[in-house]
């Protein structure tokens, strides 16, 4: 799974991969890049005009949406804290995203680099997944628009896609089992790495074969390296710098 990724900055790896043009004041996501469950983060799906035959309509589109599936009956932006990944094996059962798979609303989320959690050590290390040739990674992912009750306003949003990675060199070493989890349920897991010479066709395939393309990406073909958080400091230090009335807001946990 995974609940923090690092959004493609480089604007000339989007175009070139997608030969498309991105406006003049497009900006990748803020907060430094990274994304995080129910933030705005950009991706790519083909523009809803294209059916209309038009060649005018460009083949693909940017789209900004918030990370975590959003179902019509959701309430709020929260429920997404729970929608960022999609199981395969249950993607068509589950009333969150059967709605978007039965309609093959597919889409391809433009990854700079993919962050999960090694245990090996005995404590999670933040560790970082990028292209080994530094290229972007497209995940595959489903989108779905959603009516906000509170303000009537629709909204983007997007899930990643996971498979099972029990054998990959790689993933495999990656999580802590899930205590809440039966026995059958404790498998790795790892998001869909689509090859470039599969994005069009992802884009367009039709359910009966999207579980195709739900294949584990090459370890060969990947670079991981640890980026262990930074020490603590000492409690007497923190409780100097930081009191109740003046401590600043808590961020977001890597994990």
């Amino acid at each position: 799974m995974c609940s923090h990724y690092q959004a493609e900055k480089r604007r000339k790896q989007i175009e070139r991969r997608f030969g498309i043009r991105l406006p003049p004041d497009w900006e990748p996501p803020p907060g430094g890049l990274h994304v995080y469950p129910t933030q705005l983060a950009p991706f790519i799906r083909r523009p809803p005009e294209r059916e209309s035959g038009d060649e005018a309509v460009p083949p693909f589109e940017v789209v900004e949406g918030r990370f975590g599936l959003l179902p019509g009956f959701a309430k709020d932006l929260k429920f997404g804290l729970r929608t960022y990944n999609a199981r395969v094996e249950t993607v068509d059962q589950l009333a969150s995203f059967k709605h978007a798979w039965a309609r093959a609303r597919h889409c391809i989320v433009p990854c700079e680099a993919i962050y999960e959690p090694d245990w090996r050590s005995g404590s999670h290390v933040p560790t970082r997944f990028t292209a080994a040739n530094d290229d972007m990674l497209g995940v595959a992912g489903l989108w779905a628009p959603w009516k906000d009750p509170a303000t009537g306003a629709w909204v983007n949003s997007f899930t990643m896609l996971t498979i099972n990675a029990d054998d990959h060199p790689l993933f495999r070493h990656m999580h802590r089992p899930d205590a809440s989890r039966a026995a059958d349920q404790q498998d790795k897991r790892m998001v869909v790495i689509l090859p470039e010479a599969r994005y069009e066709e992802w884009l367009d395939a039709p359910v009966q074969q999207a579980m195709s393309f739900m294949n584990q990406f090459p370890a060969d073909r990947l670079a991981m390296v640890a980026e262990p958080l930074p020490p603590k400091p000492p409690k007497a230090a923190r409780q100097a710098v930081a009191s109740p009335a003046t401590a600043p807001p808590e961020q977001p946990g890597l994990f």
